[in-house]
């Protein structure tokens, strides 16, 4: 078994953590979406709108191919057919208004903190499957926390794929975050219970479990996820404390087939939708949520290890729609 401790990553004021920062990462994160969507309602420019069966149906394919997903594009043109009944609809702008204020009566509830304060230590377990970003949202997170002066420990629970602990590794070092693996092992729920007793000992503050990326259809992959939790349990009876899921957000639909996968045998209380900045379809954040009905916690907009941050609904919305009032 090996592990390494290290001191915290900087200070608050070291981190991009203003408002100005965030909304420039939002805007430049949201970029490829953002012009698919202009570019989308910019064809009805030049037409005389007019709301009925054929005009929805456009809309409705649009909406369809950017990701938003059955729920959600069913409910925006419900409320622009609302909309038009009120008062005339003649322009994209309009629409784009719409639209977007829908968006935000969806997010208004969405609670994006990790109450870390409420247990010590608090226990964080990261499920998703291979090639969703799940490896380096571990790492992202301890550098977020260490922004806030928080002291995390992370386990090394991929025990299949040895390069997966040597990237989650080297992604500890750089958050300045302690790190405990067991090269050997074969059974993750050995690496767990000694790190929860290390996390225990040092009187960390957060414990972050990252976990092997199990394909969703493999049952006997989600029966160990549950021994993991009776094992976290044994040591802290009230852990996990946040099961994260981690979903990639280039992958569009099938990042709802995952999700409903992983919430049959896990209690999901948050989403990290991943990679965002590689996708024009930015919708499939909002098709997600709906389908979850649990809150984004956090999205990746680059690669940068300051580049995971709490999702932010209106930051959201603007970006994603090019506007901001």
């Amino acid at each position: 078994m090996i592990f390494f401790k290290k001191k915290g990553a900087g200070s608050r004021e070291n981190s991009a953590g203003s408002q100005q920062a965030k909304e420039e990462k939002f805007d430049a994160g949201l970029k490829r979406s953002r012009n698919r969507f202009r570019e989308g309602l910019l064809s009805f420019v030049g037409k005389e709108i007019k709301i009925d069966r054929e005009f929805l149906d456009e809309i409705e394919a649009f909406l369809y191919q950017s990701d938003f997903g059955s729920r959600v594009t069913d409910s925006l043109l419900q409320k622009i057919e609302e909309r038009s009944r009120k008062s005339p609809v003649t322009h994209y702008e309009q629409i784009q208004v719409i639209i977007r204020d829908t968006f935000r009566e969806r997010f208004a509830g969405n609670d994006a903190k990790i109450p870390v304060e409420n247990h010590h230590p608090f226990v964080l377990l990261v499920v998703g499957v291979n090639g969703s970003g799940k490896t380096t949202t571990l790492g992202k997170l301890a550098y977020t926390f260490a922004q806030e002066g928080k002291k995390s420990l992370i386990i090394a629970g991929d025990t299949y794929r040895a390069a997966a602990v040597e990237q989650l590794e080297t992604w500890a070092q750089r958050a300045g975050a302690s790190f405990i693996k067991s090269p050997d092992a074969k059974n993750p729920s050995g690496i767990i219970y000694d790190g929860i007793q290390k996390g225990l000992h040092d009187q960390s503050d957060l414990i972050l479990i990252d976990t092997a990326g199990r394909l969703h259809n493999k049952a006997h992959l989600m029966e160990e996820l549950r021994k993991i939790i009776r094992v976290i349990q044994k040591l802290i009876p009230d852990a996990p404390h946040e099961n994260l899921l981690v979903l990639d957000g280039t992958v569009g639909q099938n990042g709802l087939i995952q999700a409903r996968e992983f919430g049959k045998i896990l209690p999901i209380s948050g989403l990290v939708v991943t990679k965002l900045d590689g996708t024009a379809k930015g919708g499939v954040l909002a098709a997600i949520h709906e389908e979850m009905g649990v809150p984004v916690k956090f999205v990746g907009l680059g690669e940068k290890i300051d580049d995971l941050l709490p999702f932010d609904a209106d930051l959201y919305v603007d970006s994603l729609f090019g506007t901001r009032n």
